[in-house]
C-alpha cells in the first residue's frame, strides 16, 4: 500500500491548526512568565520554583493521568483541557492587571497549566493515531507535521511575541495565550467523534495505571523507545545547564550570540522532523532511529571541542536534526503498535520518566562543571547519548520494529517499509 499525502484527513488539518495556535501562545508564556516573576523578585531559588512548577504535574500525576485519558473520550478531554487553560490564564491577567502578582500564584498557574498540558497532550497522542488508522505512514508524516509547526510557534515565533506583548504591559502575553487555548478548544470540538476503546474489566484507577506502566516495561521495543528520551534527558539537561556559561567562558559569545546558538539547534530541529519519515522509509524505523541518537551523541562532543561559535552553531544544528528526527519518528511506532485502550498509559508513562530524568541530568552536568571543568558535561553528556544509543540498538530493530507493526495491525500497511529486513522473530508483545 503507497500512502500519499492527500490521504491525511481533513480531521488532522483541524487537530495541526490547534496544535499550532495553542504552541504559538505556548511560546509566549514560555518567554513571558520567568519574565513576569523576575518582575517581582531577583531571587534565583524563587524563580526556579516558578519554572519547576511546570514540570511537576508530569512527575506527580502522569501515569495516573493516562490512566484517566483511556477512561475518558479524548477528543472532549482535549478541548476540556484547553477551555480550562483558558480560563485559568484570566485569573494571572487579572492580578497583573490589579498589580496583585506574586511568586506564589505563578507557580501555581504554572502547575495547573502543566495539569491541562499533561491531559491534553496525552488525550492527543491516543487520538492520533485512531483518526488516522494507525496507519504508520500516516503516522509519520502527521507527527512530522505537528512537530515541524510546534518548534517554529514555540521555539521561533512565541519566545519573542511573548516578550514584545509584554512590554505592552503585563496582563497582554498571558491574555495572548488565553485566546491561543480558547481558539484550539473550539476547533478541537468540531473533530470528528472515535469510538471510545473496548472497556476493561472494571479496575480500580491505580491498579489501571500500573497495568499501562507494566506494559511499557514488559515490551523491548516500546522500552527502547521510552529509554531514549529518559536517558537523552538527563544528557541534554546536564548540557543545558552549562551551555550559557561553556557559551560564554569558552567561545566568547555574548547575550545575542548566545541566542544564535539555540537558533541553530531550533533551525536543526524543523530539517530534522521535516526529513523523519524520508529516513524511515530508506533506512527502516529501527535503523533510523539508531542512527538519529547517535547522530545526537556525536554531535554533543562535537560541541565538547568546539573551538568557535560557528562550530558549535553547527553541532547544535545538527544534534537538533537528530533530536527532531527522533520527536518524529519514535512517538509515530509507539502510536502505530500500543493497542487503543492502552495508548494514554503508555505515553504518559513514558513522558513521565522523561520528566523525571530531567533534574538528574541538571545536577549531574552543575556538579560536573563544578568538580571538574565546563566541558565536562558535554562529553559526559555525548558519551551517555552513545552507550544509550548501543543500549537500545538490539531492542528497537529493524526486526522487531517490524514484527510489533505486523502484531498491533496486520492489515494497517502491510507495504510501508518499516524495516528493510525480513520479520525473522515472532512479535515481541509482552516479552
Amino acid at each position: 500500500m503507497t500512502t500519499d499525502v492527500a490521504k491525511l484527513p481533513s480531521g488532522f488539518g483541524r487537530l495541526w491548526t490547534a496544535q499550532t495556535v495553542s504552541s504559538l501562545g505556548d511560546g509566549v508564556t514560555h518567554a513571558a512568565l520567568p519574565l513576569l516573576a523576575l518582575t517581582l523578585t531577583r531571587d534565583p531559588m524563587a524563580l526556579a520554583v516558578v519554572t519547576a512548577a511546570g514540570t511537576l504535574p508530569w512527575l506527580l500525576l502522569g501515569v495516573l493521568g493516562g490512566a484517566l485519558v483511556d477512561r475518558w473520550d479524548r477528543r472532549r478531554t482535549m478541548w476540556v483541557a484547553d477551555a480550562a487553560r483558558a480560563a485559568l490564564l484570566a485569573i494571572p491577567a487579572a492580578a497583573a492587571a490589579l498589580d496583585a502578582l506574586s511568586i506564589p500564584l505563578l507557580a501555581a498557574v504554572a502547575f495547573l497549566l502543566g495539569v491541562g498540558g499533561l491531559f491534553f497532550d496525552t488525550a492527543a497522542t491516543a487520538y492520533l493515531p485512531d483518526l488516522l488508522r494507525r496507519d504508520p505512514a500516516l503516522l509519520e508524516r502527521a507527527n512530522s507535521r505537528l512537530r515541524g509547526a510546534q518548534t517554529a510557534m514555540s521555539g521561533f515565533a512565541g519566545p519573542p511575541a511573548g516578550s514584545a506583548l509584554l512590554a505592552l504591559g503585563r496582563a497582554v502575553p498571558l491574555l495572548a495565550d488565553a485566546v491561543s487555548f480558547l481558539l484550539s478548544a473550539l476547533l478541537v470540538r468540531t473533530l470528528p467523534a472515535m469510538p471510545r476503546p473496548v472497556p476493561e474489566v472494571r479496575e480500580s484507577l491505580l491498579r489501571q495505571a500500573r497495568a499501562g506502566a507494566s506494559y511499557v516495561f514488559r515490551d523491548k521495543v516500546l522500552l527502547g523507545l521510552a529509554l531514549r528520551p529518559a536517558v537523552g534527558n538527563i544528557a541534554f539537561l546536564a548540557v543545558e545547564t552549562v551551555l550559557a556559561l561553556f557559551a560564554h567562558d569558552r567561545l566568547g559569545t555574548g547575550t545575542y550570540g548566545f541566542g544564535l546558538l539555540l537558533t541553530a539547534e531550533a533551525t536543526g530541529g524543523l530539517l530534522g522532523a521535516g526529513i523523519a519519515s524520508h529516513l524511515g522509509r530508506r533506512l527502516g524505523t529501527g535503523t533510523a532511529l539508531t542512527c538519529t541518537a547517535a547522530v545526537e551523541g556525536l554531535a554533543v562532543l562535537g560541541l565538547a571541542v568546539a573551538p568557535n561559535p560557528y562550530v558549535a552553531g553547527a553541532a547544535l544544528a545538527v544534534c537538533g536534526a537528530g533530536m527532531g528526527a527522533t520527536m518524529v519518528l519514535a512517538p509515530s511506532l509507539r502510536q502505530a503498535i500500543v493497542p487503543a485502550h492502552l495508548m494514554g498509559r503508555v505515553a504518559s508513562t513514558s513522558r513521565m520518566l522523561a520528566m523525571c530524568a530531567a533534574p538528574v541530568g541538571a545536577f549531574l552536568g552543575g556538579w560536573l562543571a563544578t568538580a571538574y571543568d565546563v566541558r565536562t558535561p558535554l562529553y559526559a553528556a555525548g558519551f551517555l547519548l552513545l552507550a544509550m544509543t548501543a543500549v537500545t540498538a538490539s531492542m528497537t530493530s529493524n526486526r522487531r520494529v517490524e514484527a510489533a507493526l505486523r502484531a498491533a495491525a496486520p492489515a494497517a500497511a502491510p507495504d510501508h517499509p518499516a524495516s528493510r529486513e525480513p520479520a525473522r522473530e515472532s512479535a515481541p508483545g509482552l516479552v
